[in-house]
């Protein structure tokens, strides 16, 4: 099969094609022949050395894909060969097959294309388990997602205004923010002209709001202590802008806010399978519905993937980047 690998650590440019064989699918897993395949910043960052596959994963990058089932491992329940189904991966999506738990499987949501449901599992797994379960976001809450145009931002704006809250995005421009209140966001705040901490002081008439999903960390930590609500979390998922910050403890001790944070891929599969129940349960009826939807920015073939890892780096893009495979 022809897939992509990270010849060296470096820029995009080191993502080669290459040939490599179809892999068997072990006990409980499924051969899934790829038709797209999402992009998402840690596959930057495991190009760029930053991020090594988990022990066991494929080294080729690659953390969804969406197409056909081809193959049952042996125990493998709950799917049959020619489902059409997107997956969450540790690695291994940028080829034309791979293998994965069929218990990180979901059904392509009825009127999507192959290509919207590559875009799905990566950022929606994410956003259930560090929102809903980690963030305990309750009926009535107020949320803040920082990155609002990303992959992760586009659906989390969505999923939280699906449940009823109050949605608050931040962006680099007017024009994304502008993206951000389409997609559902009460306010969306541009961090490069506004403050988002006086912001929200000022929108929840100086309460503040009850969670705040984070892609940056570094010195956005202190100020999003000051933006919670008492009782608020703070759900950390990505450190952009560094992994240490100078908190102030007695703050959190005040006002008994809660700071947290997960990392997914290295996750034991049962994590994952009840992640992927959650979302078939709650959230796959309201993409049904039309209520969220995929948003995919751009698409490019498997051969360019290149190219669209430069897309990503340079953070024009608003919603998804998709690898589409040709059989």
């Amino acid at each position: 099969m022809r897939a992509v690998e990270i010849k060296e650590a470096g820029p995009p440019e080191t993502l080669t094609l290459t040939t490599r064989p179809v892999p068997t699918p072990k006990a409980g897993e499924v051969l899934i022949k790829v038709a797209a395949a999402g992009v998402n910043r840690p596959d930057v960052l495991q190009r760029q050395g930053k991020y090594p596959p988990p022990p066991g994963a494929s080294d080729l990058p690659g953390l969804e894909v969406a197409g056909t089932i081809v193959k049952l491992g042996e125990g493998a329940t709950g799917w049959q060969v020619a489902d059409r189904v997107c997956a969450l991966l540790t690695g291994g999506g940028y080829a034309e097959y791979v293998a994965v738990p069929a218990a990180q499987c979901l059904p392509v949501p009825k009127g999507l294309t192959l290509v919207e449901a590559a875009s799905l599992p990566e950022t929606f797994f994410t956003v259930w388990h560090n929102v809903f379960e980690r963030g305990q976001l309750k009926p009535g809450e107020s949320f803040l997602v920082q990155g609002g145009t990303s992959g992760i931002g586009v659906t989390a704006i969505q999923m939280v205004k699906a449940f009823g809250n109050r949605v608050f995005a931040t962006a680099g421009s007017d024009e994304k923010c502008g993206a951000c209140v389409k997609l559902g966001a009460d306010r969306a705040i541009n961090y490069k002209t506004e403050d988002f901490v006086d912001v929200l002081q000022k929108e929840t008439a100086g309460r503040g709001v009850d969670v705040i999903l984070d892609m940056v960390g570094g010195d956005y930590i202190p100020r999003e202590l000051k933006a919670l609500a008492p009782d608020g979390r703070l759900v950390l998922i990505a450190f952009l802008g560094g992994a240490k910050a100078t908190v102030n403890f007695a703050d959190v001790m005040m006002r008994r806010l809660t700071i947290t944070g997960s990392t997914l891929r290295a996750r034991p599969v049962e994590v994952k399978a009840s992640i992927a129940q959650a979302l078939r349960e709650k959230v796959w009826p309201l993409i049904e519905a039309g209520k969220i939807r995929p948003v995919v920015h751009a698409t490019f073939p498997l051969a360019e993937a290149a190219k669209a890892h430069a897309l990503m780096e340079s953070s024009t893009h608003v919603g998804k980047i998709v690898l589409t495979v040709e059989a």
